[in-house]
Order: C-alpha cells, then structure tokens, then sequence
C-alpha cells in the first residue's frame, strides 16, 4: 500500500514531530540551521558522496531520508531500508534516481522540489545557447592563457549570428517555456515538441510553432535545447538516427538529463562535421566525462559545464524550503504539497505541467 493510500490518522501515527531525518549532502548554512531548529536530523559533514552501504548504515533508525540526485536508490536500496522510514525528501526536481515504485510498494512517500529551479534552469540554457555559436568559452581563454593576443581582426573569433535562426524546444513545460521567452527576446524564431500544444496565451506572444512530428522539426531548426524529463519514454530520444536527421551545422544544448541523448552518437556527429557543437551541463558517466567529449571540448567545438543549472544560492535556498515544507507537511498527517507519484513518473510524457 502507497503512503498516499493511508488514512491520516495511521500516517500521522507512523511519522510524529519528533522523527529521525538523514541528509547526504551538505545544503546552505541557512536550511541546515533551519533544520536543526526543528527536526532531530544528521548530516553528511564531509559531503562526500555516500555509497549504497554507506547511506544504508547511516540510515538506519530514522524516518525520513533527504536525498539528492546522486544517491542511487534502486529497487535493491529501497528493500533494505528500515520499516520506520517514511518518507524520502529529493532535494532536487529530478527523481530519476529514486525506485519510486519500490518506494511507493514499501509504503514510503517521495517528494521533490519541483518549479523552484525553473528561471535558474533557463537562464543556464540560454548562456549555452548563446556560448557554443558565439564560442564565448573559447573567447575567453585567449587572454586568460596568458598567450599574446594579436588584437582585433576581421577574421577573428567568428562565429554564428542568433538573430534570424530556428531554435527547437524538447519539452515547453515551465523550462522550456521560460527558455523560449528568453530565446525569443535574441531573435530566435519558436519552434517546439511537447506531448500537448500550449494555450494560445503562451504560443501568441512567442509566435512559437508547435511541431506534431518531432523527426520534421529536428530537421528544421538551427538549434535544439532539451528540456524533458527522464522517463521510460525518453530515454535516448536523441537516438544516433535523430541526431543524423538535425539540420546540417546545427547545435545541441541539454541542461535536462543525460539519458535524453546517445551521447557517443552525438559525439559522431560533431566530429564528423554534421552537428556544429553542443553545450553540454549533464553527462552520461556523471564524474568521469566521456573523453572523446572533453577532446571536443579541447578543440572548442563544445562547451561542457558541470551540472551548473540551478546552481544559484537562491535557488539552492528555495528547494531546501521545500524540502522542508513537504517534511513539516507530512510529519503532520497531511499529503505533502510535493509528491512524487509513480504513474506520474512512468507516464510517457516529454513536458513538464505548467
């Protein structure tokens, strides 16, 4: 039975005020203080990412586990863990990482902290958006190594104009809508794939153009930027065959999941000469990058960031709030504002809800 499925008054009698919380990550000194104000909790100190065993032996005795996107809570974690947990807290929107049906079988309610890291999240695709044609990143080391700098030229550091291209949006849920404000204000023309059309209220203003096919459009526009989550569904939606299908010169951008993409395809592609560049804030190997990326990222013909997307202090405070709100939420009997249901997750979708 799924905690969402328990009377109030059975969960109210399983998680109380005075539960045992775990956190694996060190969060702002401003939520961990907060935390301590209310809740008996126990932190990572050294904030080094725990192993399976390692989060298994810390977590016994407490009721709700705070997680991020880089514990692996599989289905083999999630049966070892101890019959007076409750609840896993996700810090962070992504809840890829988490079993949610094992979860939910165990009768373990999750939550995430979705909306918060939208704007954050937009503004982060938009600089790769802008870094990879107008090779900013590759500007900027010219000085910065130190080497003489011949000066302007007509020549010089030439890149690609914004203004006048096509961007294709995977996915106008709240990112990819703020990603396409932004895109539109640089003069990219609006195109998008999403599982359902956007109100009229949202396409007018962008003259933004709702592709049925996401194959046509792929073949259409100058630059894609993914904005999708990971499912069943989507994973490597940008299959070597799409990848092939892109506009000749085009660029790619992905600030979402690395599942999204067959990242060796990919990196065919621009190799080969098909695909322009990419901008790049998450990875398929997490830490250790794929080296034929960083050998294009050596070259300058992509931009790899380290999963830098929400990471502002603002946004880093925000989702410990909610975190903190869907703890309080809970432990008082009530269903938190943000669960995490599993036909949600394994529905096939490729937006976010508005």
């Amino acid at each position: 039975m799924a905690i969402s499925d328990l009377p109030v008054d059975e969960i109210d009698a399983r998680a109380t005020r005075s539960a045992k919380i775990l956190v694996t990550r060190r969060l702002p000194e401003m939520i961990e203080a907060r935390m301590r104000d209310l809740f008996d909790v126990q932190f990572n100190e050294n904030d080094v990412q725990w192993s399976s065993a390692e989060l298994l032996s810390r977590v016994s005795g407490k009721t709700v586990l705070v997680s991020t996107i880089t514990d692996r809570l599989d289905q083999a974690v999630i049966e070892q863990l101890p019959d007076e947990l409750c609840l896993i807290a996700q810090f962070g929107n992504g809840v890829d990482n988490i079993d949610i049906e094992a979860a939910h079988g165990r009768g373990i309610a999750v939550t995430n902290t979705p909306s918060v890291l939208t704007q954050d999240t937009a503004d982060m695709a938009l600089a790769l958006i802008l870094a990879v044609p107008r090779r900013l990143a590759e500007g900027a080391q010219v000085l910065a190594k130190g080497d003489v700098w011949s000066g302007w030229s007509p020549t010089g550091m030439m890149g690609r104009r914004l203004g006048g291209k096509a961007i294709g949006i995977v996915g106008m849920g709240r990112i990819g809508t703020a990603v396409a404000r932004r895109a539109r204000a640089f003069g990219l023309a609006i195109n998008y794939y999403s599982r359902t059309r956007r109100p009229a209220e949202i396409e007018a203003p962008l003259d933004a153009v709702c592709w049925p096919s996401l194959d046509d459009m792929l073949a259409a526009v100058d630059i894609v930027s993914l904005h999708t989550p990971h499912t069943r569904e989507t994973f490597n939606m940008l299959s070597s065959d799409r990848l092939k299908r892109m506009k000749q010169g085009a660029f790619l951008v992905n600030v979402s999941r690395p599942e999204l993409i067959d990242e060796d395809a990919l990196v065919a592609e621009i190799e080969n000469g098909h695909l322009s560049g990419a901008g790049l804030d998450v990875f398929e190997h997490k830490r250790k990058i794929n080296p034929r990326l960083l050998a294009l990222a050596a070259q300058n013909r992509v931009v790899l960031t380290p999963h830098m997307g929400s990471s502002t202090l603002e946004a880093r405070i925000e989702m410990g709030e909610t975190v903190i709100v869907n703890i309080r939420v809970f432990l008082d009997g009530h269903k938190p504002p943000q669960r995490v249901l599993a036909e949600l997750v394994n529905e096939p979708v490729v937006d976010l809800p508005q």
